[in-house]
Order: structure tokens, then C-alpha cells, then sequence
């Protein structure tokens, strides 16, 4: 069995930087993945403030990114992964698809977060069929129709937008007020085919075998009730870590996320955390990078003092 100098668990931009610098520092790197490369920014519409990149589709810089990646020579395989053990100087990481192994020296966490759930009735019946966490997978599918995003922050209010922009109407629920960019806050009350209901808890989806509306109540002191019919829902409430795989090495906190110092060490040697599923109080692209790179540059110090041991 191939013993890598690095592993590189999750392919968004925190994982795919670190790959990119952990080839430049002469490291065998392998990077896993259960997904196509990209984390969440294959499900963003435009990005405007990634550095040097204007405005670009998630897509397209993920692609670019993953490139990268490839004319460097990073190995790269679809895997996923279910458990890391810590041996000392290596490694175990074993994976879903046919208990596949693999040894390393050091590894990096970067495995980003996932949708959170309301929770809420009707939720389970309809999810990936009238519900959905991704406007840019499966908006066009409600062109001219009515839709309903649930969420205030930047991403629901963005995805709001793009929606806006081919749907019949487009009705916002949000348990605050809208807590975005103030210039996109604007531009979505401005548009004509937009209602916006701040301060909502949302009680149930409803539909007998297809999603046909949202229940929800004013949080306000007239606990008003309200249903809005629907062909589809959006949810845009927060992310959570994708930690699964990693709890049982005792590096996250009450929240999931990994906790590291400012070289993106864990408490353990020779693993380290990167990007979105760090705790951290700013996720942005940006950050992910900055994360994947010095997360690298620590594995390659590590790495190295494995060696001349």
C-alpha cells in the first residue's frame, strides 16, 4: 500500500489550495472527495469578491480551481471517506466504496459544511422533490412559477435574486429581517414579483404527494398564521460541519467544527483542518484558500520532520 505525505480530505477551495500547495512543497498528495470538486460554490449563481475574478459563475471557478489542481499532478478520487485513525507517524483513512484504505503521514480536514434542516412536518416528504437547498441546480424548473425561499442571509437572499429573475413570484420567509449585504437587500425588495415576511416561523410544508404551499406564523406579539401556495421551496437557514467521519478523533467542538490553532493544527499531529468546517467566524472563498494554504505549508514542516527522524 502507497503511503502518502498528504491527504487532503474534501475538494472545495480550502482542500483543493491545500493540494495545490502541498504538490509545490514536493509532498505525494491524494485528494478524496465523495462529491464533483467545488464544495458549495458549484451551487452559487455569481461570485463577486473572490480576488482578481470580477464576476464569476460557482461553477466555472470551481472547474478552474480543480484544473489547477490537475496540471500539477494532484491524484484525485472519488471516495468517502467514513473514518480516520490516528497511528502516530500515519494515518488510516478507510472509505464507504468497497472499505477502501489509505495511509498517509498527515491529513487535512476540508471537508466544508452541508444545508441545515428546519425540521418541521412535511419537510422529509418533499425534500429533493419541491424542496430544495440549491437555486442554481434547480430554479429552472420553476420558471414562471411560484416560489418560496425561506432564509434572510446572504445566500438566501442572493439566490433570491437569481430567482427572482425567471419565477412567476417569489415569496421570502425569514425568522429575522433580511441580514445580507445591504445593497442586495435593496435590489431584492425592489423587485416587483418579491414579498417579504420578516420575523416568520415556519410550521409545515403542505401537499398529499406533491408540495403545494408553506405554513408559517408571525413571531410578532399578533402570532398571525399564514399559508402561501407554492410550486417549490428554497431553504437557505445556515450550514452545519460535515464532521461525521472525524468525531470520534475528539477535534471538534460543541458545534462540529474543527478546532485548530492559527498554523490550522489540531490537537492531534500531523492532522490539521482547513476551510469552512474550521470554527471560525468569517467562511468566505477567500478564507477557505488562506486556510487550505497554510494548513498545507504545516503539513509539509510536519511531514519533513517525520522524515529526518
Amino acid at each position: 500500500m502507497k503511503l502518502y505525505d498528504l491527504i487532503v480530505v474534501g475538494a472545495g477551495p480550502a482542500g483543493m489550495t491545500a493540494a495545490i500547495y502541498g504538490v509545490r512543497a514536493n509532498l505525494s498528495v491524494l485528494m478524496l472527495d465523495r462529491l464533483s470538486p467545488g464544495g458549495q460554490i458549484v451551487n452559487t449563481n455569481e461570485i463577486e469578491n473572490y480576488t482578481g475574478s470580477g464576476t464569476i459563475e460557482g461553477a466555472a471557478l470551481a472547474i478552474s480551481m480543480f484544473e489547477h489542481t490537475q496540471e500539477l499532478g494532484v491524484e484525485f478520487d472519488y471516495k468517502t471517506v467514513t473514518s480516520i485513525e490516528d497511528n502516530g507517524d500515519y494515518k488510516t483513512i478507510t472509505c464507504l466504496e468497497d472499505e477502501t484504505v489509505f495511509e498517509a503521514r498527515s491529513v487535512i480536514l476540508a471537508t466544508g459544511t452541508m444545508p441545515r434542516r428546519l425540521g418541521v412536518p412535511g419537510e422529509g416528504n418533499f425534500a429533493g422533490s419541491g424542496i430544495s437547498w440549491c437555486a442554481i441546480c434547480d430554479g429552472a424548473q420553476y420558471r414562471g412559477k411560484d416560489v418560496v425561499v425561506i432564509g434572510g442571509g446572504n445566500s438566501a437572499v442572493e439566490e433570491s435574486i437569481y430567482l427572482a429573475g425567471m419565477v412567476k413570484s417569489l415569496t421570502v420567509v425569514t425568522m429575522f429581517d433580511l441580514t445580507a449585504d445591504p445593497k442586495v437587500c435593496d435590489k431584492l425588495r425592489s423587485m416587483d414579483n418579491v414579498t417579504v415576511y420578516p420575523y416568520q416561523d415556519v410550521l409545515e410544508f403542505t401537499g398529499n404527494g406533491k408540495l403545494d404551499g408553506v405554513s408559517f406564523k408571525s413571531t410578532k406579539d399578533d402570532a398571525t398564521e399564514r399559508h402561501v401556495n407554492c410550486d417549490g421551496v428554497f431553504e437557505y437557514i445556515g450550514l452545519k460541519a460535515s464532521c461525521e467521519a472525524f468525531e470520534e478523533l475528539g477535534v471538534t467542538d460543541d458545534f462540529g467544527c474543527i478546532k485548530v490553532d492559527d498554523e490550522m493544527k489540531t490537537s492531534i499531529p500531523g492532522i490539521f483542518g482547513a476551510g469552512d468546517i474550521n470554527a471560525k467566524k468569517l467562511r468566505q472563498i477567500v478564507t477557505a484558500c488562506s486556510d487550505g494554504a497554510i494548513a498545507a505549508n504545516s503539513a509539509s514542516k510536519y511531514v519533513e520532520s517525520l522524515k529526518n527522524n
